[in-house]
């Protein structure tokens, strides 16, 4: 069970941008009023390249970025792969000490086994049913419903010794009796904000009343009107919202 000293260490910031200055600023902006700051494939891919391409700034930008983040990082590799092979990424990983990586609970028990192992200083999250998944892709891919799969795969994570999984807040009445498992939940978005390209959604007051510890809320939040405060007033408000469904 995790307690929350203030409703704004709920949030999850998606840094999803191939511009280091923009996620630089934005998590220079943000950090005072928010929990923690993903970054994934997007970012990450985007800074390997930029370093190996020989952009003389990238590698210092890098660090930059990197430094301001500390205490607040979750790497978001989604790694699914042999157990070798996520074994090595995480321990590479783990010398950033990120407070939160994420492994596909769909690669297996003993691969989310070696990622545990790999991260002693990391909650470690089994990726169950991506959000933008439909329950006929689901059925295609996995051979059940998605709602049917998410409790599958949280079973499957908890068993090989993850402390939390990353599902759509859809899916969390169905795992209230698992009461140890952190549940971290994209697909929210506040009533005022776009739905986009997430298909299974809720908003951050129904999500928390639903068992979310963490939510992962992006563009309401990095794209709020600058005339009506920009994102710090748009962390201010989810906040809000999330204080007030404790």
């Amino acid at each position: 069970m995790i307690t929350f000293q203030d409703p704004k260490e709920r949030i999850i910031i998606p840094i999803d941008t191939s511009n280091l200055d923009s996620a630089i600023e934005i998590v220079r902006l943000l950090k005072p009023h928010v929990g923690m700051f993903k970054f994934g494939l997007e970012l990450l891919n985007t800074m390997l390249v930029g370093v190996v391409s020989g952009d003389g700034t990238m590698a210092e930008k890098v660090k930059v970025l990197f430094k301001e983040v500390e205490g607040q990082l979750f790497w978001d590799g989604k790694w699914s792969d042999i157990p070798n092979t996520v074994s090595k990424a995480a321990m590479a990983t783990a010398i950033l000490k990120p407070k939160m990586v994420d492994v596909h609970v769909s690669g297996g028990a003993p691969a989310i086994a070696e990622v545990v192992k790999a991260s002693p200083e990391s909650i470690v999250l089994g990726v169950t049913v991506l959000t933008s998944i439909t329950d006929e892709e689901s059925l295609e891919i996995f051979g059940k419903k998605a709602e049917e799969k998410v409790v599958d795969f949280a079973k499957m994570a908890i068993g090989a010794g993850a402390k939390g999984v990353v599902c759509s807040p859809k899916e969390l009445s169905l795992l209230t009796e698992m009461k140890d498992l952190i549940k971290v939940t994209p697909g929210v978005r506040p009533e005022w904000a776009a739905v986009n390209d997430q298909k299974r959604v809720m908003t951050p007051a129904e999500a928390v009343a639903a068992g979310a510890d963490y939510l992962v809320i992006g563009r309401p939040i990095t794209e709020y009107p600058a005339e009506q405060g920009g994102p710090v007033e748009g962390a201010r408000k989810v906040a809000e919202e999330i204080g007030g469904n404790k």
